[in-house]
């Protein structure tokens, strides 16, 4: 296993799990919590708000369904640029019970981007301004917001802090950088700390935190931090967040434990399939060994549910 710090100092900033599409579902994030308990938030993976006078669909159901988060504190995502549908999913979620909805003005793919939703509603600040001033006088759920900081450049995100500061947001999630990063380079601090300077709301930060000397790092820049989001760093080490806490590292048997358990729920839900789901697990999870290329050469070409156990008892070995 892979060896980092734990970390040392009063100040524990809230830890949420950040959505991502096809990892952090609702099955992922039940198992974990029960394995490494559980986080101050979970964000559910966007979701695709339905028509007025409809529901959500079959996948996006299971995602918000009550029984399939008890004991956790999920915000549901909703990944749209239609008010009306915005603020009716937001009524179908509060009469769930839910607190918060979030909307995503992050996801960078090009399927996404070209139909202006996630990053590409920041290719049109005035259609995102009233958006906004919509959404934040009509749904029945506060609304708070992931977003990046441009589509091509950082010089464009003074003008979008303007109109996220416009409105009366739960909080604004900041993603530093910009949509044609996509997940390369590294994030730049500097319009995060404009964020916590100007806004007037509650501001998180996200990206590129994969040890406590990560964390660390950001609050002696910017102490003032109160909230930060996990992503690729939680799938990469799933103790991470205890880590963050002061508890104990990662454990060789304590991951195996995990891995099973996750494995089992897939199968369960969808067969020789949960395979696949699994190598894109490993994909992250690969880094919390030592010979991370190792694990990818044993799982890269299963394909079988038995080629597949094979594999992980090679790993775990």
């Amino acid at each position: 296993m892979s060896k980092t710090g734990t970390t040392s100092g009063p100040r524990k900033p809230l830890l949420s799990l950040a959505p991502m599409e096809g990892l952090t579902g609702h099955t992922f994030r039940r198992i974990h919590a029960e394995c490494f308990g559980a986080l101050d938030r979970y964000y559910t993976p966007f979701l695709t708000p339905p028509r007025v006078g409809s529901s959500f669909g079959k996948r996006d159901c299971g995602e918000v369904d009550p029984a399939n988060n008890q004991g956790l504190h999920v915000v549901p995502q909703l990944l749209t640029k239609n008010a009306d549908e915005f603020v009716w999913s937001s009524e179908l979620l509060a009469k769930m019970g839910y607190r918060e909805v979030n909307l995503n003005v992050g996801c960078p793919s090009g399927t996404v981007v070209g139909k202006g939703r996630g990053a590409g509603f920041l290719r049109d600040l005035d259609a995102l301004d009233t958006f906004l001033s919509e959404v934040c006088s009509r749904s029945p759920l506060p609304v708070s917001v992931k977003t990046r900081i441009g589509v091509a450049n950082d010089e464009e995100y003074g003008a979008i802090l303007d109109v996220y500061c416009r409105h009366p947001l739960a909080e604004l999630i900041v993603h530093p950088r910009v949509r044609k990063d996509f997940y390369r380079g590294k994030p730049r601090w500097e319009p995060y700390g404009e964020t916590l300077r100007r806004a007037p709301f509650p501001v998180a930060y996200n990206g590129d935190i994969f040890t406590c000397g990560d964390r660390d790092a950001l609050l002696a820049a910017y102490p003032e931090t109160r909230h930060v989001m996990l992503g690729r760093g939680l799938l990469y080490n799933p103790a991470l967040a205890r880590m963050l806490n002061g508890g104990p590292a990662l454990m060789l048997a304590e991951l195996k434990r995990f891995h099973d358990k996750l494995f089992d729920a897939y199968e369960a839900q969808m067969g020789g399939n949960a395979v696949f789901r699994m190598k894109e697990w490993w994909s992250y999870a690969q880094h919390a060994f030592d010979d991370p290329v190792s694990v990818h050469r044993a799982v890269r070409k299963v394909r079988t549910v038995a080629d597949y156990q094979a594999a992980v008892a090679k790993i775990f070995g």
